[in-house]
Parts: C-alpha cells; sequence; structure tokens
C-alpha cells in the first residue's frame, strides 16, 4: 500500500463526524424548545398557497367550514402569514386553526395579527384550553368594534367575561397575548396588560388555535406559545 488509502478513509471519517454532529444538533433543537416550554410557528417553512402545517381546521357555530392558507405578506416577519380567507357572512361563526401537537392547561400565548377585510366582522383571536370546537376559552380583537374581549365558550355558547375598549386598526399589524395560569387569564394588546379574569370552567389542559368570526379575512405572524409549570 502507498499510504493514500489510510489518509482517504481519515477525511471520510472527519466528513462523517462532522455530518454526524449537525445532525445531532438539528435533532437536539426541537428537545430543547420541548424542554423550555417554547414553540414558535416556522411560517416560512410553509408553502405559499396550502393550508398552514401543523394546524387542523374547524368550526364553532353555523355556516361554511373554514379556510386557512399560508400567504405571501411582505409586512409579516418572515414575509409568509397564515391567513383566514372565506368570506362567509354568518354572523355566529367562528373558524379555528387548531395546533395539532400541543395540549396544556397553563401557557403564555402571542400573536401578531392583521384584520385585512370583513363585512359584518374583522376579529382576529386565540383559543386555549381547546376540548372541542365548542368548548374553550378565547381572546380576540375587533377592528369594527374597536374592542377586545375574553369569552368562554361553552357547547358553543359565549359568555364575555372581561373585555376593553381600544382602537384597532385595520390592515395594521397588532400583537395579542394570552396567559392561563390555574384560574387565572391575562389579556395583553401591543405589548401592554389589559385586564386579568378568573374562571374555573375548564380547568384540564386543551389545545391551542388561531380564531376569526364571521368574514374575517385575519392574517397571523409570530405565533408564540410557552407552556407553563
Amino acid at each position: 500500500m502507498d499510504g493514500s488509502r489510510p489518509k482517504f478513509f481519515s477525511l471520510i471519517n472527519s466528513v462523517l463526524n462532522i455530518a454526524l454532529a449537525a445532525c445531532l444538533l438539528a435533532c437536539a433543537e426541537p428537545r430543547a424548545l420541548a424542554e423550555t416550554g417554547a414553540i414558535m410557528i416556522a411560517i416560512n417553512h410553509m408553502k405559499l398557497g396550502s393550508p398552514p402545517s401543523g394546524f387542523i381546521f374547524a368550526r364553532t357555530g353555523k355556516g361554511g367550514e373554514s379556510e386557512w392558507t399560508v400567504t405571501e405578506d411582505q409586512t409579516a416577519s418572515s414575509g409568509r402569514a397564515i391567513e383566514q380567507t372565506s368570506t362567509d357572512r354568518t354572523d355566529y361563526r367562528f373558524p379555528l386553526a387548531i395546533h395539532e401537537s400541543l395540549s396544556a392547561a397553563n401557557l403564555d400565548v402571542g400573536i401578531r395579527f392583521k384584520a385585512v377585510a370583513g363585512k359584518i366582522d374583522q376579529a382576529g383571536g386565540i383559543a386555549v384550553r381547546l376540548q372541542d370546537a365548542d368548548n374553550y376559552y378565547v381572546v380576540r380583537a375587533n377592528a369594527l368594534e374597536d374592542n377586545v374581549r375574553f369569552y368562554r365558550v361553552v357547547q358553543g355558547r359565549r359568555e364575555q367575561l372581561g373585555g376593553v375598549n381600544l382602537r384597532v386598526a385595520p390592515n395594521q399589524w397588532h400583537t395579542l397575548g394570552l396567559r392561563a395560569e390555574g384560574q387565572r387569564f391575562t389579556v395583553s394588546y401591543d405589548g401592554k396588560m389589559l385586564f386579568s379574569v378568573t374562571d374555573r370552567t375548564f380547568a384540564e389542559a386543551g389545545g391551542v388555535a388561531l380564531w376569526t368570526k364571521a368574514d374575517s379575512v385575519t392574517r397571523f405572524d409570530e405565533i408564540t406559545i410557552t407552556t407553563l409549570p
């Protein structure tokens, strides 16, 4: 042997070791997120024009089914946003995009949303402790009504638990946050805490969902979910 073969295999081993290390780092990242309890929805990895991956879709109330898609938006953080596109004008109709692999009771959820269009409503919100399409808590902001409201939905019926009146400008990004800890729910809007309420209707773990109302065409961005002890 002239000695070139051992050097060749040494190079191959080095390349394999580097690839293995990269794989281990890539595989470790989701675990690290799980351990910290923090999840950020990677909208930038979703396919334009298709339903957002990692979600299942439902509807509270009456009317047509919800329609969710990944759309291009240069004002979104990654140039893409999740949008509810159906313009069904049924008033008591609440489309849901439910995160398919998360269930928790105590958590902190934050989104950016933009109310794009709607004659009946221009609303966007966050549902938590979702048991099914007819049972959950939801906070929502409405650009036609200029208010933020917090509800419990029990067997498909909404009951308001708290709210404030404030400016919700259409076609502008706003942030909305909901922190659920035991019986206490804290709502924030555009970086400011608005109000807290207590309720014990749904104490157990449940799903997290994006929420709209009636014919609202609403876009969602920067969706973060942090599970709490």
